[in-house]
């Protein structure tokens, strides 16, 4: 009979401390949300992410790159950038590449025809030679000043286009991300 208990007191004896059982546990669930962050986790709405991207068109010319610059930094959801760029990062992973196209209406919206602008040629500095794609800087009411892209010039008037450059336009983004901030 004094073995039986000898033989149960023994392994009480082994069992390591509930506090450093508890320790190691805690370390055990870090380390893996640590592992799940870095390789599994997902963009979601309010994550600060950082993104190398290329910006193409239908036609295949680029309008904009972070090639040779630092990636794109920017809170997910924030309305720092385009709806469809917004839209297109969520669900990425860390290293994850992928192509988004974003349709006009989650870009820079449509052409707007109020955004086309008639101004006297007679009201132009002298100085200035004005030619079809040069673009120009006006101030509104409010003397914010906005930029303005001549269109089209007769005898009389030069017409200005205030849209953004890409407005009506669907855009292609090559997309790498590089890390999810946090």
């Amino acid at each position: 009979m004094d073995y039986a208990l000898d033989s149960l007191y023994l392994p009480l004896q082994f069992l390591p401390d509930l506090t450093y059982l508890a320790l190691c546990i805690q370390y055990l669930v870090f380390y893996q949300l640590l592992i799940s962050k870095i390789f599994f986790m997902a963009v979601q709405s309010g994550d600060t992410i950082k993104i190398h991207y290329h910006g193409r068109l239908a036609d295949g010319s680029t309008f904009d790159s972070s090639a040779g610059r630092s990636p794109l930094e920017f809170t997910v959801g924030s309305g720092s950038v385009i709806q469809g760029f917004d839209e297109g990062v969520q669900g990425m992973s860390v290293g994850e590449k992928k192509t988004i196209e974003i349709p006009f209406a989650q870009a820079y919206g449509p052409e707007d025809p109020s955004m086309i602008i008639e101004f006297p040629v007679d009201r132009l500095p002298e100085d200035l030679k004005p030619e079809v794609g040069m673009q120009l800087n006006m101030n509104n009411a409010e003397g914010q000043q906005f930029p303005v892209v001549i269109t089209d010039i007769n005898e009389e008037n030069i017409i200005l286009n205030a849209n953004h450059p890409l407005a009506g336009k669907d855009l292609i983004f090559d997309l790498e991300l590089v890390e999810i901030v946090d």
